[in-house]
């Protein structure tokens, strides 16, 4: 990565903090060494007739396709569903605050509206996959959610460690090195053992991945959830 200059400015716990960490593609290096992929690190460029002009080179790259691997801005797509003022101040929080979902999921003041997809892992479909598990099993009545000030609570503590080891990157909505711990918070929700493995041996050192999750039934409970809850896929 340093020959490359390619080495971030970031420590290696932010990153996995904040899932800013990419499984390299196939023969990577040696693509690089042998120029079939070229770097160009740049912080600005503009198009032009010939292709694309990139700060520091003096003359344009030759492109037929450029492609926008940008990001999203999920927050600001959440903020975009409300048309009411009020909600759209405090439905993704502020520059000083983490993005308030309970689970990384619901609103503590906006309980009817359920955001998956937002929250990111190493595996993203493996960890909204799980979430949608839970937003299901509450939709069937399965469990009650807490009071606003409980949730209101929990959001806190999670931005208190989203704070304290994602450092600049705390807007992050990551779940990477606590990806189990999350899950077994949802687990615990639906009434479900959180220890997927069979055995302590196997609890204790083995890998957990989606397939502990795949005959996951959770219990079915007397007390209902809310009634109606509008799902926003992001």
């Amino acid at each position: 990565m340093k020959k490359y200059d390619m080495v971030p400015d970031h420590s290696l716990f932010e990153a996995l903090s904040t899932c800013l960490v990419a499984i390299k593609p196939m023969d990577f290096y040696r693509r690089l060494k042998e120029s079939s992929i070229v770097l160009k690190n740049s912080k600005t460029f503009s198009f032009c007739r010939k292709g694309v002009l990139v700060e520091g080179e003096s003359s344009p790259i030759k492109s037929d396709i450029v492609i926008f691997g940008t990001g999203f801005r999920g927050d600001q797509k959440i903020k975009d569903m409300f048309t009411a003022e009020y909600f759209r101040s405090i439905v993704v929080g502020s520059t000083t605050t983490t993005v308030p979902l309970y689970r990384e999921c619901i609103h503590p003041r906006i309980p009817q509206l359920a955001v998956l997809g937002y929250s990111e892992s190493i595996a993203n479909m493996y960890t909204s996959e799980l979430l949608a598990k839970w937003v299901a099993h509450f939709l069937d009545g399965g469990f009650k959610l807490p009071n606003v000030a409980a949730m209101q609570k929990d959001v806190i503590e999670w931005e208190k460690y989203m704070k304290r080891y994602a450092g600049r990157y705390f807007r992050r909505s990551r779940i990477g090195v606590l990806h189990i711990w999350y899950n077994d918070q949802l687990c615990r929700d639906m009434g479900c053992n959180p220890r997927r493995k069979n055995g302590f041996f196997a609890e204790l050192f083995g890998v957990y991945g989606p397939g502990d999750y795949a005959d996951l039934h959770p219990k079915k409970r007397v007390d209902l959830g809310l009634q109606f809850l509008h799902v926003l896929a992001i």
